[in-house]
């Protein structure tokens, strides 16, 4: 190697220069010797700047001589040894570039397979990539947002799991536990953090290039998909979408159209949010607060939750629909069901500055008698018939002969249901004793039972009842044991509010760890006493045959565009029985009104009851929204009455509504009845399904959010938009038959300008794939 070097020096100290004295030259940059000293010539260094040979001169009359001698003559010049150099050192240098990058790629690659089968993790950067059967990536994930460049350190023995989990340290911040199952065509990805610190909030958030998310709830704009809007990182609790980021009913449970779902354990406290930092990012992270999470099983938040994937989101939403609701079902359970499903529900009103009285009651279901076409069903009353919410007692002035009307009203053929809460006003006959009995939620800082105090609807001050000490059970079921021995009420719908209804500084004999379990333990106790039918929010399916209700709508075309995407979004979360709200909407919201109805509108007063539940004071809709809203309501499980068609003295909307009532007797109820109710109780599969059940392998039935399907053989189209008279319709794969005029319409295609009269809706029946006329 000297020799060469020493070789290429000589080479160049042979060229003349233009004075006489020997000149020291430095070698070609980057070649050294030894420690790294250059070589130079033998009569030592000088370094003169007129010696220098990087003077300018000098490299003047160097270039000049140099390119003075023939193009051979140059070649002469160079010796062998010199070419043989330059090729090993870049033949090196290559190789060393070769063997950084494989090594950096091999090395990420052992770290993604390391644990895991198609779904990968990386544990430096904590890098999660879920992968599809076929090797496609269809998610993307970002572990511990906020540990930034932390190392990761192998747990110590005594915080290693025996499980086979994977364990992972940041040193004073986290410990990160990753497990794997598999079942039958399903592969899990489990996650657990556990917090070292208060003030760490383990933060996990995912992407997707492509495909779509379900689930959750409702949400503020009801997004269907959930990337078509936008929630801020916010508590996963109930709440009314008109103030806080999510609605009535919940679940922990998420489903990408790519075929991934997101589970989190029901002890977590949940934190979500939605394309809030960037566009198609979902984030989930657990924190401790002062009224969500105030209580907690750990001492530091723990976010535990599991990722699991499967061929296709049809196969891997059955998978995870829970089986066997039929199970502990009696028979008349199930009549309860078939009855609600076939009759409509009767929700009273009553005028503005009026109260709800027994007279209204009998008038109501004697006009429904009336009308000739509409069956007998449920007639609700909202909470008011009692004097005081909490009395538990009808009020003996508007209802002084309620046991007689109650007889009437069965010999009518309708049941009565009457409307419950948890919620005492503090002027009820009944908040001393529960006070006196310690039977109330009481304020947390306190060493005393002082009850703490809420809101509700209408409602200053109240009290709420703790469902978790054992004396308030048995106290609340004794009360409504005598409602139903006195009056013989057939059933109650339990409007248990929401989280945020809660008084702020709640403190409960047991506590919860979620406020929303609250919900579960009260319908579950008022379940066993008597019977139930609804239940105005949820965060598990209640037992049948509890139906679950949609939140209140306001009497808008903007609400009414919401109505789909919040049933298709109970269904995918695991609701089936669900029972929307008074056709025309629940109350009258005037700055939406304005913006949406002109023309024929009736003039209405304020609103009242905005905070769920039912309505007592509704002023007439809009005659187009009612109408529309009804053709919608006809294929929907529950149809809810609060005004009577008859009510519009216009025979147009009396006749409309005695067609889409036979079309609903003819067409829905069978289908309803027969076979999609024992798919429900059999497989948890939702009645009212969006049309990617049907085809998931369909892009475009991903991307319709106006349509919906009653099982798998009726799609509906409904007009949900002013004075509109077409639309487009897309029918997937298959035969259909028009409901309008009885065509056969080839699927797996859009329907343009698709024309829908106000008297009609548009449907389409399954055929067999061989039917041709």
């Amino acid at each position: 190697m000297r020799t060469q070097q020493v070789s290429v020096c000589m080479c160049l100290l042979r060229v003349p220069l233009r004075t006489s004295r020997r000149k020291s030259v430095m070698p070609p940059s980057g070649i050294k010797i030894n420690n790294g000293d250059f070589l130079e010539s033998s009569d030592g260094p000088d370094h003169s700047p007129q010696n220098s040979i990087t003077s300018i001169n000098s490299i003047s009359s160097l270039l000049k001589e140099k390119f003075a001698l023939p193009f051979p003559a140059m070649l002469k010049k160079k010796r062998p040894q010199e070419y043989k150099l330059r090729a090993f050192v870049g033949i090196l240098f290559l190789s060393i570039v070769f063997l950084v990058g494989f090594a950096y790629v091999y090395h990420q690659q052992v770290l993604q397979r390391a644990y895991f089968k198609s779904i990968r993790f990386n544990n430096e950067e904590r890098i999660v990539r879920v992968f599809s059967n076929n090797g496609r990536e269809i998610m993307y994930g970002h572990l511990g947002m906020h540990l930034g460049g932390d190392q990761a350190f192998r747990c110590l023995p005594n915080d290693i799991l025996d499980d086979r989990s994977v364990c992972m340290e940041w040193m004073h911040k986290a410990r990160l536990y990753i497990n794997y199952t598999e079942h039958i065509g399903v592969r899990c990805y489990h996650v657990t953090w556990e917090s070292l610190t208060s003030d760490f909030h383990p933060t996990d958030c995912y992407e997707w290039s492509d495909g779509h998310l379900y689930g959750g709830g409702q949400t503020q704009k009801m997004a269907w998909p959930i990337e078509k809007g936008s929630v801020k990182m916010s508590p996963f609790i109930t709440g009314d979408v008109r103030q806080h980021e999510w609605g009535n009913v919940l679940k922990r449970y998420f489903i990408s159209s790519n075929g991934v779902t997101v589970f989190v354990d029901p002890d977590t406290p949940l934190y979500v949010s939605v394309n809030s930092d960037r566009p198609r990012q979902f984030c989930l992270q657990a924190r401790h607060d002062d009224f969500a999470y105030v209580y907690h099983s750990t001492p530091f938040p723990q976010l535990n939750y599991s990722i699991c994937t499967s061929s296709n989101m049809k196969s891997l939403h059955s998978f995870f629909s829970e089986k066997q609701l039929w199970d502990g079902l009696k028979e008349e359970d199930l009549n309860v069901i078939n009855s609600l499903l076939t009759e409509p529900v009767w929700q009273i009103p009553s005028s503005p500055g009026s109260e709800l009285n027994e007279g209204a009651i009998y008038n109501y279901t004697e006009d429904v008698i009336a009308l000739g076409f509409l069956r007998q069903g449920h007639v609700l009353l909202s909470e008011a018939w009692q004097p005081h919410v909490g009395d538990f007692v009808l009020d003996p002035f508007r209802f002084p002969t309620m046991d007689e009307t109650i007889d009437i009203i069965h010999r009518r053929g309708f049941r009565i249901v009457f409307t419950i809460q948890p919620f005492l006003s503090t002027e009820s006959t009944n908040f001393a004793e529960a006070v006196q009995k310690h039977l109330l939620v009481n304020e947390r800082y306190t060493e005393h039972h002082i009850p703490a105090l809420t809101r509700y609807k209408d409602v200053a001050s109240a009290g709420m009842l703790d469902i978790t000490n054992n004396k308030t059970v048995p106290w609340l079921q004794t009360k409504l044991k005598a409602l139903v021995d006195k009056y013989h009420i057939d059933a109650f719908y339990l409007d248990v509010g929401t989280a945020y209804d809660m008084p702020h500084y709640y403190r409960f004999e047991n506590q919860l760890t979620n406020p929303d379990q609250y919900k579960t333990i009260f319908t579950d106790s008022i379940l066993s006493a008597v019977e139930v039918v609804g239940v105005s929010g949820a965060i598990t399916r209640p037992k049948a045959p509890v139906f679950v209700s949609l939140p209140p709508f306001a009497s808008s075309w903007k609400s009414m565009q919401s109505i789909i995407p919040t049933v298709l979004t109970y269904g995918v979360m695991g609701y089936p029985f669900i029972m929307p709200g008074a056709v025309g909407g629940d109350y009258r919201d005037s700055e939406e009104s304005h913006a949406g109805v002109t023309g024929n509108a009736t003039v209405m007063g304020n609103r009242s009851s905005e905070s769920g539940g039912t309505s007592t004071h509704l002023p007439l809709p809009d005659k187009e929204l009612y109408v529309r809203w009804l053709q919608l309501a006809t294929f929907l499980p529950v149809i809810r009455y609060a005004h009577l068609p008859s009510k519009y003295g216009d025979e147009r909307v009396l006749e409309m509504a005695k067609v889409l009532t036979a079309l609903r007797l003819k067409i829905v109820n069978p289908l309803l009845v027969d076979k999609y109710v024992k798919d429900a109780l059999e497989f948890g599969i939702p009645i009212i399904r969006p049309l990617w059940l049907l085809d998931p392998n369909d892009p475009t039935c991903h991307l319709v959010t106006d349509e919906f399907s009653v099982g798998d053989e009726l799609i509906v189209a409904p007009v949900i938009s002013p004075r509109t008279y077409e639309r487009e319709v897309y029918l997937p794969a298959g035969v259909w038959k028009d409901g309008i005029d009885g065509s056969l319409r080839k699927g797996n295609r859009w329907l343009h300008s698709y024309a829908v009269p106000e008297d009609k809706v548009a449907y389409f029946i399954k055929m067999p794939d061989d039917t041709r006329f």
